[in-house]
């Protein structure tokens, strides 16, 4: 299982489009909303958390179709379905890959990215704590988008559409922790209900995800 999250996490950093591609889109993203919406601080702070969630989602959506892709058309997904180890453990790692290199960076560099929309200083915090409790979902649902759209030609449209509705929830409470948080007032609600949703999904879609591989690969 380590040696299959190094593998995965090494193919994201040189194959390129997974790794660099989120987080340059999404600072494009926060440089370019200022320009849309104006210059106004005012404006900025109230919208500041809906846009970095908004781009945080965006981001992690970019890469999903490359959790089970290149393993599918080199063969590799074919060996680990009838390795040893459980697929649902696969789905897992592979999941918990994404997020290190895409999840992870993207909370890290939220707070630097939050100066250009100007939050206000009170929601730093609460935007990273959400970040950090909720973008696992993230991952975890397109995990299991992928692996139902594994093979498929041009399937990121439908792994688009598939996965989004999936995302609200966890876009509510998250951008609903940052900006309660950012206004003073109690995040700690959304906060919670946004880690009970990561904590669902972590117990439920590696199963969906690796049984919904079982029947593409059939």
């Amino acid at each position: 299982m380590i040696a299959l999250l190094r593998r995965d996490l090494a193919l994201a950093v040189r194959a390129g489009g997974g790794f660099g591609l989120g987080l340059a889109f999404f600072l494009v993203l926060c440089v370019l909303v200022p320009f849309g919406v104006g210059p106004e601080a005012a404006i900025l702070s109230r919208i500041a958390p809906g846009i970095l969630w908004i781009g945080a989602l965006l981001s992690c959506l970019l890469s999903l179709d490359r959790i089970f892709a290149l393993d599918f058309e080199d063969g590799s997904l074919d060996l680990l379905a009838t390795a040893p180890v459980p697929l649902e453990g696969v789905t897992a790692v592979k999941a918990l890959a994404h997020w290190l290199t895409t999840g992870l960076p993207l909370t890290l560099i939220a707070p630097g990215l939050g100066v250009l929309l100007n939050l206000p200083a009170e929601g730093y915090l609460w935007l990273v704590a959400s970040l950090a409790l909720g973008t696992p979902a993230l991952s975890l649902i397109g995990a299991f988008g992928a692996a139902l759209t594994v093979g498929l030609k041009r399937g990121g449209l439908l792994l688009s559409l598939l996965v989004l509705p999936l995302y609200v929830p966890t876009l509510i409470f998250g951008a609903q922790a940052a900006a309660r948080g950012a206004a003073g007032m109690d995040a700690v609600t959304p906060l919670v209900l946004l880690a009970g949703l990561s904590a669902g999904t972590l117990a439920l879609m590696p199963f969906a995800a690796a049984a919904a591989l079982r029947i593409n690969l059939r």
